[in-house]
């Protein structure tokens, strides 16, 4: 229950896309079908809360999936921040719920869209992490212009300095990431499936795409050109060209 493990069951989403997906799976096993093929972005910030054991700081009335309700409980808690560049700059903190409008009001009616504050930039930007962005997950960055408001949940933090380790939200992570398989390029029987979706999705994000009109659901020789390009750059362990956990791990940037 912290504001680290949010941020890293965020960052563990990087690169979903499309749907249904997990996050749309798992809010329609709780609410409905219906939510397997809805706009997801506040179910992203539902699902990153809900897996970091931080429901009740960031889902005071619940699951939500319709942003305005959600900027609504932020306000109802009295923590809620308009969204201009002075508020940005003073108050809005990593972890932070952060509301979109895209005809750039600070109206709370008005809300189109929703996701986490990653980093404060202190120039009355932040770097977000967004779920339902092109109908993917991705980091943006985004200014107060079109940013109608924000909330700060009540992350829990230990009380004594003692208490404080760094990175609490990693060993939960790093047993994800053994556990995800090796991808590498098999001309003869060519890897496929979501695992290779989210890798296509991950290389992307940090700078390594593959050509658009490769199929990103098999595991192409764009691929693991790409992949050998990102390992290098990276400096991980990694045989070259096929995923183990230091590259899944670089890839997450959760080590």
């Amino acid at each position: 229950m912290s504001v680290n493990a949010m941020l890293a069951a965020a960052r563990a989403t990087l690169g979903t896309q499309g749907r249904p997906n997990g996050i749309t799976r798992a809010y329609a096993a709780r609410h409905g079908a219906v939510f397997l093929t809805a706009p997801w972005c506040n179910m992203s910030v539902t699902e990153w809360a809900r897996r970091s054991d931080n429901a009740a700081a960031v889902l005071p009335r619940g699951d939500r999936a319709y942003t305005v309700w959600h900027a609504q409980d932020g306000r109802e808690l009295r923590r809620w921040f308009a969204g201009t560049a002075d508020n940005l700059r003073k108050h809005a903190k990593p972890g932070a719920i952060v509301f979109f409008d895209w005809s750039a009001s600070d109206s709370i009616g008005a809300i189109d869209h929703v996701g986490i504050v990653e980093r404060n930039l202190g120039d009355g930007r932040v770097q977000t992490i967004e779920g339902n962005t092109t109908d993917a997950c991705r980091r943006r960055i985004r200014a107060a212009s079109v940013i109608a408001g924000f909330w700060n949940p009540a992350y829990k933090t230990p009380t004594k300095p003692s208490q404080v380790k760094p990175q609490p939200a990693l060993d939960w992570m790093e047993e994800i990431v053994k556990k995800l398989p090796a991808i590498y390029y098999d001309a003869d029987r060519p890897l496929t499936g979501w695992h290779v979706k989210t890798l296509t999705g991950l290389l992307e994000a940090r700078g390594y795409p593959v050509p658009d009109t490769v199929d990103a659901t098999v595991f192409t020789r764009h691929h693991d050109r790409r992949l050998r390009e990102f390992q290098k750059a990276a400096g991980v362990a990694d045989q070259a060209g096929r995923t183990g956990p230091p590259t899944w791990a670089a890839l997450l940037k959760v080590a």
